[in-house]
């Protein structure tokens, strides 16, 4: 999935598929992760939010289901 990068302390890359309705984020960390069942109205406010990390933290995380992409590669 193509990624776009975004300006946040937290948050790289954001990605997001509409067909299938998932959103991909890469972390600053180089963590990727996939959330799905993502409303394409998430997504928008997400990328529209004045700050990216306590948009995703408040209205992403832990409100829909996280894969965590292997073979990402991580920072040390």
């Amino acid at each position: 999935m193509h990624r776009d990068a975004v300006e946040s302390s937290s948050l790289r890359s954001v990605g997001y598929d509409l067909r299938r309705q998932v959103l991909e984020v890469e972390f600053a960390t180089g963590r990727r992760y996939q959330y799905l069942d993502v409303p394409p109205e998430a997504h928008d406010e997400l990328m529209a939010a004045p700050s990216l990390g306590r948009y995703f933290n408040a209205f992403i995380r832990d409100r829909y289901e996280a894969v965590e992409m292997e073979g990402a590669p991580r920072r040390r």
